[in-house]
């Protein structure tokens, strides 16, 4: 009798972190955006958070906590247990770039990625000015005005950031950067005519573009985009090579396990596939992601590699 009740205690702990494990979500779950409310860093995870909260009958609770270019969110989630319940959702910037310029209060390889939210193209901004009608008017102008125009980024070290030396330093011009939170308040000072443009994702710009608030006046990817057909490509404006696109990931702390990486990675991927999701993901401009953990630590990788390069192009040193 005795050896029958060690061998039931014996089984019974065997199973103990599998049951823990296939129990979890057992409460609420944060989502932790490293930028404000308002542009696609915030609506995509808003969108998919409802899914998941559904999904798994528990709160699904988004977090804004913006500053130092998505640094404060991101070193929080860095910092969290790793026990699942805080995520963090953001745009490749944290994770990427942001380290190329500035030290950083956390390893952005030691995340445990779990999927790619959506990728999005770079569109060219710009306040409403007839100089910037087109981008062929705007680089002959940059040109001529050396110096004297501003480009609005998402902080410090973003691809927005990048991006805009590295247009700068291909067209052979000078514009100096200045940082914001996120994209919606850089793009509040692009209406207003703060700032002259704006490297943006397709996503926050596209509604404001339309309402005629702002200008996309060139994108940065191969081919010209569905949403803007009249709008020419940067390579077809005159800038040889020049291509940039973002995406958005979802992270766990440092050693998260595997199992709820792969449950994570399950769950978003059942939502992302949802009609009415990809629906809502296609208004916005964006195309809903997909693939598996490792595919997100190669694409964090390449990216990092690519925008290093650049950043040594643009004669950008780090802090």
């Amino acid at each position: 009798m005795i050896r029958i009740t060690a061998a039931l205690v014996c089984a019974c702990i065997s199973v103990l972190p599998a049951m823990a494990q296939t129990s979890w979500p057992s409460r609420g779950v944060k989502l932790i955006v490293p930028y404000p409310a308002g542009g696609s860093a915030d609506t995509l995870p808003r969108i998919v958070g409802e899914k998941l909260s559904r999904m798994w009958g528990q709160p699904v609770v988004i977090e804004n906590r913006p500053g130092a270019a998505g640094g404060i969110g991101t070193t929080s989630v860095f910092r969290a247990e790793a026990d699942g319940y805080t995520i963090l959702t953001t745009p490749a910037g944290p994770i990427v770039t942001n380290g190329i310029i500035q030290p950083l209060n956390y390893d952005p390889l030691a995340f445990e990625p779990v999927i790619v939210l959506a990728t999005a193209p770079i569109v060219l901004t710009a306040k409403l000015s007839p100089q910037y009608n087109t981008a062929k008017n705007f680089i002959a102008f940059a040109r001529a005005n050396k110096g004297k125009l501003n480009f609005a980024t998402q902080g410090v070290g973003s691809n927005s950031h990048l991006s805009g030396l590295y247009f700068a330093h291909t067209i052979g011009s000078e514009m100096t950067a200045v940082p914001y939170g996120g994209s919606a308040p850089a793009l509040n000072d692009i209406m207003s005519g703060n700032i002259d443009v704006f490297f943006d994702n397709l996503g926050s710009s596209l509604a404001l573009h339309q309402g005629g608030k702002v200008k996309i006046i060139a994108v940065a990817s191969a081919q010209r985009l569905k949403q803007l057909p009249d709008v020419p490509t940067l390579v077809e404006s005159g800038v040889e090579g020049f291509l940039s696109f973002t995406w958005f990931g979802v992270f766990t702390p440092p050693k998260t396990s595997a199992d709820i990486v792969q449950k994570l990675n399950r769950d978003i991927a059942t939502v992302l596939a949802m009609p009415d999701v990809r629906e809502k993901f296609d208004a916005l401009g964006v195309t809903p992601g997909s693939g598996t953990a490792d595919d997100v630590r190669k694409l964090v990788l390449s990216e990092k590699a690519k925008w290093e390069g650049v950043a040594r192009l643009a004669g950008v040193e780090r802090k």
